[in-house]
């Protein structure tokens, strides 16, 4: 089983999900490979999505430029404890000439995967444990008043 600490020590954040290779195996795979090494990413609550906590991956994180990744356990309306991988193609969005990667910490009811560009699913690679879903609730409503700041994730055997 492969786990992700992902910590915020200001909100109080710092709790497990368990990756879910079996239903989204290029997604969680990407994001596996990525937390190779302890990443810190910048974080902030969504505006279009609902109760989210945003953490876009940097392009400078990248080596070289990614591919595309396959919709897989696909969500339009992430449940809380869900992490979804989002990806928005090179261009879609206002032009911009990267394309997007998006770590998304869903933690309450009414999210929806809705943005300025429209419907966009959501790949759901990783559960929060459920006995840190409270606590992941806290953390991000701590966040979300107190605005953007660094999520940390890695890798936990």
């Amino acid at each position: 089983m492969k786990n992700i600490r992902i910590s915020h020590a200001a909100s109080g954040m710092d709790i497990l999900a368990v990756l879910s290779p079996e239903k989204a195996p290029v997604n969680a795979a990407f994001l596996w490979r990525y937390l190779e090494t302890p990443r810190v990413v910048p974080g902030m609550h969504a505006i279009w999505t609902g109760p989210e906590i945003s953490c876009p991956i940097p392009t400078a994180h990248f080596s070289a430029p990614e591919t595309a990744l396959p919709p897989e356990n696909a969500t339009l309306h992430p449940q809380a404890g869900d992490i979804v991988l989002a990806y928005v193609p090179t261009r879609m969005w206002g032009g911009n000439p990267d394309p997007i990667f998006d770590i998304g910490l869903f933690y309450g009811p009414g999210a929806r995967m809705l943005f300025p560009i429209g419907w966009l699913a959501g790949s759901v690679v990783a559960q929060v444990r459920a006995e840190d879903r409270a606590a992941l609730a806290e953390a991000c409503g701590k966040i979300r008043r107190s605005g953007a700041c660094e999520i940390c994730f890695e890798r936990v055997a």
